[in-house]
């Protein structure tokens, strides 16, 4: 890497500094470690976003004390990213469940249950089919599973394109105004009225009055918040073991664990963070909720209420299993689950191991893959022809060898597609294998706006799907995709596992290639040049210096937030076009966070003042400011403003025109110029700039600068002011592990070899 004094740039650029700041600077003692004076809060971290960043649910509460004075009303919520990202995909899902439900019956998945877990997900698809009331199920045995499709003949028409965002429940305002004077009863901003009734339906105000705690069930409400509503309404009947609040804090709990990543919750975890909301009875509480329907619970993965067991069965089981484990046997883990992901997690394994099972094995593609490109495209390709289920890994580079794949299965006749995170991941997918037609993004092959459509059973008509970005694949969109593949397609799954994971929850890259249920193919194809060098480095933890004789790499350390800042738009405005030879256009910066004062807020605010200076007379956007628009949080599509009218704001997104109304401008578009690394994934540029200010030292980990640091082609710029915090995040700081199920029930199933 090269060093720069501060101050300087890949060339010293021309005078620009902005009044009261020092030009001089001072040198660095490391390239890789410079010293900063301005370190502090980790206030740029975006957990909206990046679920692993989110605080902390089961550390954050404190003793609530029932007896102390009410906390202020809680604040109109603001959906975060990751809540909306995952109502989104609910919708979509719920979709092709009825479709599918209308011809042939709910689907199998978890018809292992019984006892109440079975009731809950009985009654679930009941409600999702539209059949009957889930009610009808209690006293059923779980539905028989349904039978497997066959491959479609023909391709038929594309499905209807799903909504971007899902539909709102339709309100009344009968409805609203006396959900609305419930709140105001107990205090809480008649802003909610219209949240609390969308969510709970037409019943909301009675359900509020009878059980406050619901309220924790919109986003952005707190437990103290909802504690204080409760108090306002039920006085002296309100007390910290109610069993109402405790429920309501154990769902609370977990949908705030799926937001980090996790579709199950250790039970442990769960007791102690009820301890810390003034429960005295965390135990008590977590049976409870298992025995109301709130929570599934688990054992190591499988479902622990196979036969007659009850919550207080679990309880004995874990006795039984301390005493084992001090014994020399190893210990149960408990876990509790939404109902959701366990159904998720259960029909995505079925899934997959009904595309093992019903591939035809006996595929001859050897020469398609002695023509390969590469020993690892060709071993790529002998394993597709061999599994119904392939792992792939690698790098940016290693992108080329399953492309390699695609374009043998479509030169043998096979119906081959290959999907992508992003537009630019499908642009790039369709160039490697020579074909436009080859590559689709996933969310545009799940809404029928690309792909080959969808036949009458609801499935793609593909003999090969190969996904790409693998990593940012959470469960409920995964158990979406394969449950429309249909028998016989192989599915190839892609990705770099150093990358940062899904915004949803889930891992399912990390658990398909750990359940060893499939061939795992690890390309040996690295990535060049002085940027694939130190990226490979950070991938094994180590930040190595690399030489950059074309100034591939360049390091500008700075003091504070407001040098970075400075620094940033002096490179993307001056220095990378004039030394490096990229275009302002073709920069990307990045930084941890949207907020702070070098998140992607301020920086777009200088750059736009720098590059595109304009009143922002359009929603704060002017013609010709670069953007991106979020139709649905983790699909993120750059752009550029082009004009607005009665319409909305007209932008150009890659050569497609797309028109965003005016009432949701401020919420899909962003200015452009900076990103964050999550936002930034699956995308590449000739040149990046990745900002790291001294506030954002505790929001990195070794995923993160792997990510953003190899969202640059030909250049990398490090704006460095987190000294020694850098080489400690990528020694020290791995991904944060997530709890998900997937992987055990992966192992439970079939291998390939014993089908």
């Amino acid at each position: 890497m090269t060093a720069h004094s501060r101050g300087e740039a890949p060339d010293p650029p021309a005078e620009d500094h902005e009044a009261g700041e020092d030009a001089s600077g001072r040198a660095a003692d490391t390239p890789g470690a410079p010293h900063e004076d301005g370190a502090g809060s980790a206030e740029g971290t975006d957990d909206a976003e990046h679920a692993e960043h989110a605080d902390d649910g089961t550390e954050e509460a404190g003793d609530q004390e029932q007896g102390s004075d009410a906390p202020p009303a809680p604040a109109a919520p603001a959906v975060s990213e990751a809540e909306a990202e995952l109502a989104a995909q609910r919708e979509l899902r719920e979709r092709i469940e009825r479709r599918k439900a209308e011809k042939e019956g709910p689907i199998a998945a978890g018809a292992k249950l019984s006892g109440p877990a079975a009731d809950l997900l009985a009654a679930v698809r009941a409600v999702e089919s539209g059949e009957k009331p889930g009610t009808a199920f209690f006293d059923s045995p779980a539905s028989a599973p349904a039978p497997r499709r066959a491959a479609p003949a023909a391709t038929t028409a594309p499905a209807p394109r799903a909504p971007e965002r899902p539909a709102p429940r339709a309100v009344s305002a009968g409805t609203a105004a006396s959900v609305a004077a419930v709140l105001a009863e107990g205090g809480a901003p008649e802003t909610l009225a219209r949240p609390a009734a969308t969510t709970l339906g037409e019943g909301a105000a009675g359900l509020l009055r009878e059980d406050p705690w619901q309220l924790l069930s919109l986003p952005g409400v707190r437990p103290e918040q909802a504690d204080g509503f409760a108090r306002a309404l039920l006085g002296a009947e309100c007390g910290p073991d109610d069993e109402r609040r405790t429920a309501a804090l154990v769902g609370w709990l977990l949908e705030r664990a799926a937001l980090r990543g996790h579709t199950a919750l250790d039970a442990e975890e769960a007791r102690k963070a009820l301890a810390g909301f003034a429960v005295a009875d965390p135990a008590g509480a977590v049976e409870h909720a298992v025995a109301e329907g709130v929570v599934l619970v688990f054992q190591d993965g499988v479902d622990a209420t196979e036969g007659e067991e009850t919550a207080q069965d679990t309880e004995e089981g874990e006795a039984s299993s301390e005493d084992g484990a001090r014994g020399g046997e190893e210990p149960v883990r408990v876990l509790l689950g939404l109902d959701r992901y366990a159904l998720a997690e259960e029909s995505l394994a079925d899934g997959l191991a009904r595309l093992v099972n019903s591939c035809e094995k006996g595929a001859d593609w050897t020469e398609a893959a002695a023509a390969a490109p590469s020993s690892s495209a060709g071993e790529l390709i002998r394993a597709a022809a061999a599994a119904g289920l392939v792992a792939h890994s690698g790098g940016e580079t290693a992108r080329a060898e399953p492309a390699a794949l695609l374009a043998a299965a479509r030169g043998l006749g096979l119906r081959a597609l290959g999907t992508t995170h992003s537009p630019d991941g499908q642009r790039r997918l369709a160039a490697e294998a020579g074909e436009p037609e080859a590559a689709v993004t996933l969310s545009a092959l799940l809404s029928g706006e690309g792909g080959p459509g969808r036949d009458a059973d609801g499935a793609f008509a593909l003999d090969v799907l190969v996904v790409l970005d693998a990593p940012q694949l959470d469960v409920e969109t995964a158990a979406m995709l394969v449950e429309s593949l249909a028998d016989g397609t192989r599915l190839v799954l892609s990705g770099d596992p150093g990358v940062l994971g899904s915004a949803g929850a889930g891992r399912v890259f990390a658990d398909v290639i750990a359940s060893r249920a499939c061939p795992h193919v690890v390309s040996r194809t690295p990535d060049p040049g002085p940027i694939g060098e130190l990226v490979s480095g950070i991938g094994i933890g180590e930040l190595a210096q690399v030489e950059a004789p074309g100034r591939e790499v360049v390091i500008v350390p700075v003091r504070d937030a407001g040098e970075a800042v400075h620094r940033t738009v002096q490179l993307v405005a001056d220095s990378v076009p004039r030394v490096i030879g990229v275009p302002s256009s073709d920069t990307q910066v990045i930084t941890v966070g949207h907020g702070g004062s070098a998140g992607t807020t301020a920086l777009n605010a200088a750059l736009k003042q720098r590059l595109n200076p304009g009143p922002g007379r359009f929603g704060g956007f002017d013609p010709g400011d670069r953007v991106v628009h979020v139709p649905a949080p983790g699909r993120v599509v750059p752009g550029s403003v082009v004009s607005a009218d009665a319409e909305g704001l007209h932008l150009d997104c890659a050569g497609t025109s797309v028109v965003v109304p005016q009432d949701r401008v401020e919420s899909a578009v962003r200015h452009g110029w900076a990103l964050s690394a999550h936002q930034a994934a699956g995308m590449r540029w000739p040149a990046a700039v990745v900002v790291l200010p001294g506030d954002a030292a505790q929001g990195l980990s070794r995923p993160w600068v792997y990510t953003a640091f190899s969202r640059g082609e030909r250049h990398l710029s490090v704006v460095h002011g987190v000294d020694q915090a850098l080489p400690r995040a990528v020694a020290e700081v791995p991904a944060q592990q997530r709890t998900t199920r997937l992987g055990p029930l992966l192992e439970a199933l079939p291998t390939p070899d014993a089908s």
